[in-house]
């Protein structure tokens, strides 16, 4: 750990389809860290779920390609970069202060990192076990919402056993409770990566066999004519939420290329909605915050229908796209929070959630 800087171990790429966008991700907030304050120590797991550590940073990175690094290169291999970020385990002393996972999807947003965190006692960025796995399955999350009182649309779900086993009575039942045009979607995947839209029976055929290439869960969900607008919710117990942005998709619906590739896609900030409707919707994300258990930060992403303007939660996404252009960073600056700020108060949040977790007896103790 640096003399008076914090050491922050910054964990990207990941062992998921959303690996190009954590690195993105990474190299955003590498630009943006004060290096008077912070020190970053990058770690970089591999599309094959390889680990490499870096070498502490002294300012940022200058090119994508840096963020990759050579396994022949000294600690560069996975054991010594699990081990220099877990050696509070076997030492009792950590090399960094506080870890932030900028991983996106599958192994990063689940819950599972976060467990491997939990169990070395290291602060990190973010939701916990329970609210990242909640939030990363579209099933559980939906229940939640349910059980929270929030509204949203119809949905059916089933694994890929159920659908080998009978399809028929699945296919029957999406066409009489939702009807087409409908979206199918992993349960556990996000960036809208592996949904698409179907029409027709056949469609919607194909349209699972493709969900089912990414999860082995899939979730159908009846089509919204709706504005889509999203809130960023910041904090842990006491969360705030930003003004709401409005999505302007470039393609039919907000798919990966839609989101990330053709640049056409527009973000209306603030969202050009009423006041009234406005607090509502805030008053709604951070209802969905607590649903799911979050802390730190999540956006919250929500369908406005057209004519009655009622309000259906879609989803929360707890490790949101990060790059000074994506939109919760955009919301939290039309709220008066700057990108640099806004690394500086999740740093913060994690902090503040470690320590009131240290004060926790787990022992069997007498009153």
């Amino acid at each position: 750990m640096g003399q008076n800087k914090l050491t922050v171990g910054l964990i990207y790429g990941g062992k998921s389809g959303e690996h190009e966008i954590s690195l993105q991700t990474a190299y955003a907030v590498s630009q943006a860290f004060d290096y008077d304050k912070y020190e970053l120590l990058p770690f970089y797991i591999t599309k094959q779920g390889e680990w490499k550590v870096g070498s502490k940073l002294e300012g940022p990175f200058t090119a994508l390609e840096q963020l990759k690094f050579d396994p022949e290169s000294g600690n560069g291999s996975t054991g010594a970069a699990i081990n220099l970020l877990f050696s509070k385990l076997s030492t009792g002393e950590s090399a960094i202060d506080v870890a932030f996972p900028l991983l996106h999807g599958t192994n990063g947003e689940d819950g599972t990192i976060q467990g491997l965190f939990e169990m070395a006692n290291l602060p990190y960025v973010g939701a916990g076990v329970l609210a990242s796995a909640a939030g990363m399955d579209k099933v559980i999350m939906k229940k939640l919402f349910t059980d929270a009182g929030l509204e949203q649309c119809k949905y059916s779900y089933f694994t890929a056993t159920e659908w080998e086993r009978g399809n028929h009575n699945l296919i029957q039942n999406i066409e009489k409770e939702l009807g087409y045009p409908c979206f199918v979607k992993p349960a556990n995947l996000g960036s809208s990566v592996g949904i698409s839209k179907a029409s027709t029976r056949d469609e919607l055929i194909k349209s699972v066999a493709f969900a089912f290439r990414y999860d082995v869960k899939v979730i159908v969900e009846e089509f919204v004519d709706a504005r889509e607008v999203e809130v960023g919710v910041l904090g842990n117990d006491e969360p705030l939420a930003s003004v709401p942005g409005e999505i302007v998709s470039s393609s039919e619906y907000y798919d990966y290329t839609a989101k990330y590739l053709d640049g056409k896609s527009q973000m209306l900030i603030p969202a050009p909605i009423d006041t009234e409707l406005a607090e509502r919707i805030r008053d709604l994300a951070v209802k969905a915050f607590k649903a799911v258990a979050c802390s730190g930060l999540c956006r919250a992403d929500f369908f406005v229908k057209k004519g009655d303007q009622t309000i259906w939660i879609n989803e929360v996404n707890t490790m949101p796209g990060f790059t000074p252009f994506s939109m919760y960073p955009l919301l939290w600056r039309e709220t008066g929070l700057s990108y640099e700020a806004l690394l500086d108060r999740l740093i913060e949040l994690a902090l503040e959630r470690y320590e009131a977790r240290q004060n926790l007896d787990f022992e069997n103790g007498v009153n």
